[in-house]
């Protein structure tokens, strides 16, 4: 339940940013290094920014690209573990072969490489992370293929005449559906995560507010102004500790394993 408080409070935050912000993000509204106060609750950075806003429009950025690359992700790992694992042979061989290349190669260094490549923007970010994080989930998927796919209630829709593709999409992925759900809500996380490392380093969106950017410009005032640092430090860290919760709550309740206990 505290996992669900936390996500559902900062995506509220990021759908209503425009409607409670007070400033725009990006612009200079006051003094610089103004410690937080009445007017501005998180204080200003180095340009007189205010860091309150920069907060509510950072979660809209950091949130989406994590929402967004964690359903590409899994939608491609859903799609190549299905078939590999329902058909199995020698397409189960060349889809695993290409995942493993894929879990081999450092995730963060090489979405270093791709964003570098390709330009430092939201969509090149959503679509670095994503290309990059579904090997776990098509191995996952792949899993509950090879042992559903044997159930008894597959033989008998086989019987009845349905094909392959109604095996797949009616018979054996609903019931694989559960720990892909719990996958889904880490692999989020990941991505926010992802997203924050990438534009602390300088790779994120310079025209749009994120977590990670702020971190950036931070680093090198931590001592002049701790503020600018430790509350987009904190939201990626609740943010994080949010959906992970969720993950292992969702594993408790859709886990028939720990129901039968």
């Amino acid at each position: 339940m505290l996992g669900v408080v936390l996500t559902v409070f900062f995506t509220t935050l990021a759908l209503m940013a425009p409607l409670i912000s007070p400033y725009d993000p990006l612009r200079m509204v006051g003094q610089s290094f103004r410690p937080p106060e009445d007017k501005h609750p998180m204080g200003t950075d180095d340009l007189g920014r205010d860091i309150y806003s920069g907060m509510l429009f950072g979660a809209r950025i950091s949130l989406m690209v994590g929402y967004l690359a964690a359903a590409a992700s899994i939608a491609i790992g859903v799609i190549i573990g299905g078939v590999s694992g329902y058909y199995g042979g020698r397409i189960d061989d060349i889809m695993m072969r290409i995942t493993e290349l894929f879990l081999v190669i450092p995730r963060f260094f090489l979405a270093l490489i791709l964003v570098a490549l390709f330009g430092a923007s939201v969509w090149n970010l959503i679509f670095a992370i994503a290309i990059l994080s579904w090997p776990g989930t098509a191995r996952l998927v792949r899993a509950e293929f090879l042992s559903l796919k044997e159930r008894e209630f597959v033989d008998a829709a086989r019987t009845l005449g349905a094909g392959d593709l109604n095996l797949i999409v009616d018979e054996i992925l609903p019931n694989a559906t559960p720990p892909i759900i719990v996958n889904g809500s880490l692999e989020v996380a990941r991505a926010i995560l992802l997203e924050a490392g990438l534009s602390f380093l300088g790779l994120g969106d310079p025209n749009m507010a994120s977590w990670g950017y702020m971190l950036n410009n931070a680093q090198r005032f931590i001592r002049q102004a701790w503020w600018m640092a430790i509350f987009p430090g904190l939201a990626i860290f609740l943010v994080a500790l949010g959906l992970n919760l969720v993950g292992d709550g969702l594993n408790d309740a859709l886990n028939p394993r720990l129901k039968e206990r």
